[in-house]
């Protein structure tokens, strides 16, 4: 969980290092550092944000060079254990996670090789250096090299003896490279090139690049040529910049309205739901479809939490929801006849890629990806794909990831509704209409922020707090519980609220906030009863309630009420607030809003 740029370019390229790895600290932020060449090799590493950096790399100035910003798994966050790594001549950097460093470090430490770090990247750097005694081309020790690595990788190398070209290579970690007008350069994410190209290659699994000023060259592990087709990136630079916002968290929390229109942008004309907005083949895919199982994880998780009560009320489809980092590791029963889901925001999910490659090891060749990348490996790896349009999302805390996932969920439902006879014309156009107004009535929900800011004070001074939400709206409270840890570091736990009575209800007092969701659905007149639990307790409730759901405020009972009530689509509606409460609380705590400590933003590691 790492960024990583690599440059080669007439220009000076440090500015294009560091901004790029500005743009690229929602993949890690503990420590950075850059290595140039500029005759001679040239190593910077700091502790903390790429902004320290920066500073230590006022005045140097290069044409080649590699940077990295990190997110600590093997090691502690600290200077001798920040990359680029180096052995002899050349400089590594890496993101992903090499899983036979061990057996690599022993046999390289056996032939006189000294490692100063504690992290699996410098056994990379030294295994390079070792293949260059048999294979003199840079190009071709990396080559062979990762022939050697077992597990993750995406690495950039640059090499004092070669001074006029770097080396990267991809492996189940993100990198694509940028084709630019003075010079050529590699990234993990298309919005660390935006400043220099939008012209971009979608490097494949096993491919590895020489990139110089003037040209691209890319092949296969064994040595086999490729071409990979250039594509324009559809982002601009405004969609990274944070604008009038105070951090990328409100910004996208504020940009859901939008992003729900571009993502249901296919339907703002259509008559009916169709198969095809899954893909060409989703017809075929879906028919004879005996369950749906859901892989994925955290907000993604309770997107399919939400997806799992609307299929299975409208298609009447049995829907079983796994967390991805659990399900590749038991024994499960496979059944060739489920479709399987995969639900990512980055599309590069290490742990949901698993388990979709997994699911699809057992026989289960039926799947579908929901993703907000259309490049990504999760959606390489299936059959049908929906993606989101939610366009970049930099904070940590997903909000708008969350928000059109459900939408895409949604339709999902009605689209298995109706392949199986179960979806007529008047709850079609119903749902269509829903659909359609969804990004006004969030629009609507987005008003109440002033009111929330105020709750937020208060939250402020708490440690612990509690989350209740039924049916439906139960993974609304875990995602709103997930929020507020997250960004404020309060400790909060959800519940169905039915289950306040089996424990969690003696942890009430008068300084555990309750927070409750509260639509006006059939499950409300059994929300109130326990709502009325909590307050016989002396604890205090804060409750989003719908206008037409009668709980009144008094002593201990605090309520924002929500514009509209929205039927099955109300959870898209009730988890705005609860993002913006977590915002909020994060404000007031003075917290690092979107780079919360020890996260980051696309979980690419096990």
């Amino acid at each position: 969980m790492c960024g990583i740029v690599t440059a080669v370019a007439a220009r000076n390229i440090v500015p294009v290092l560091l901004e790029g790895l500005a743009r690229l600290e929602y993949r890690g932020y503990d420590s950075a550092g850059l290595a140039v060449i500029d005759g001679t090799l040239q190593r910077l590493r700091s502790v903390g944000r790429v902004a320290e950096l920066a500073d230590h790399a006022k005045g140097v100035a290069a044409h080649i060079g590699i940077a990295h910003t990190r997110w600590a798994t093997h090691g502690v966050p600290s200077e001798r254990n920040a990359h680029p790594h180096i052995s002899g001549n050349l400089a590594v950097v890496h993101n992903g996670i090499i899983e036979n460093f061990e057996e690599i470090k022993t046999r390289l430490s056996a032939k006189g090789y000294v490692f100063v770090s504690d992290t699996d990247t410098e056994a990379i750097a030294h295994l390079i250096e070792d293949k260059r005694a048999t294979h003199p081309s840079l190009f071709d020790a990396v080559r062979v090299a990762t022939l050697e690595l077992v597990g993750a990788y995406a690495i950039g190398v640059i090499c004092l003896d070669t001074p006029e070209y770097a080396i990267v290579a991809r492996n189940g970690a993100p990198l694509l490279l940028g084709v630019g007008e003075d010079g050529n350069y590699a990234a993990s994410d298309a919005a660390a090139l935006l400043q220099v190209t939008r012209r971009i290659i979608y490097l494949e699994d096993g491919d590895i690049a020489e990139l110089s000023q003037g040209s691209v060259r890319i092949a296969r592990a064994d040595g086999t040529p490729v071409e990979r087709p250039i594509s324009v990136s559809s982002l601009s630079p405004d969609a990274v910049e944070l604008g009038s916002f105070r951090h990328y968290m409100q910004k996208e929390i504020f940009e859901q309205p939008q992003a729900l229109a571009n993502t249901l942008e296919m339907i703002g004309g259509a008559q009916s739901i169709v198969p095809q907005l899954f893909g060409a083949e989703a017809s075929q895919v879906f028919d004879g479809v005996s369950g749906v199982l859901i892989l994925a994880c955290g907000t993604s998780y309770h997107a399919g939490l939400v997806a799992r009560y609307w299929i299975e009320a409208l298609a009447q489809v049995p829907v079983t929801v796994e967390v991805a980092s659990e399900y590749r590791y038991r024994s499960s029963v496979a059944d060739p006849n489920q479709l399987v889901v995969a639900i990512s925001q980055s599309g590069e999910t290490a742990d949901t890629l698993a388990a979709l490659k997994h699911a699809r090891s057992l026989g289960q060749q039926r799947t579908l990806s929901i993703c907000n990348v259309a490049e990504s490996a999760i959606v390489r790896e299936t059959r049908l794909r929906f993606l989101t349009r939610a366009g970049p999302e930099i904070g940590v805390a997903s909000t708008k990831a969350f928000t059109t996932q459900l939408a895409a969920l949604f339709l999902l439902a009605c689209v298995l509704a109706k392949q199986r006879g179960r979806l007529n014309a008047d709850q079609e156009a119903g749902h269509l209409n829903a659909l359609r107004h969804l990004p006004v009535a969030v629009a609507k929900v987005l008003e109440l922020e002033p009111e929330i800011a105020v709750w937020a004070q208060r939250f402020a001074l708490k440690h612990h707090a509690l989350f209740l939400g039924r049916g439906r709206h139960y993974p609304v409270a875990l995602e709103g519980a997930l929020k507020l840890k997250e960004i404020s570091y309060i400790h909060a736990e959800a519940y169905p609220a039915g289950e306040l009575k089996h424990g969690p209800l003696a942890l009430v007092d008068a300084d555990m906030p309750v927070i409750a969701v509260a639509p006006h659905d059939n499950l409300l007149e059994k929300l109130k009863s326990n709502l009325q639990e909590v307050k016989a307790r002396g604890g205090e409730l804060f409750v989003f309630a719908d206008a037409e759901s009668e709980i009144g405020e008094s002593s201990g009972v605090n309520i924002i009420r929500m514009p509209e009530h929205y039927g099955l689509l109300s959870p898209v509606l009730h988890v705005v607030p609860l993002q913006l409460l977590a915002y909020h609380a994060a404000l007031v705590k003075g917290t690092d809003v979107d780079k919360p400590r020890n996260l980051a933003k696309s979980v690419t590691v096990e």
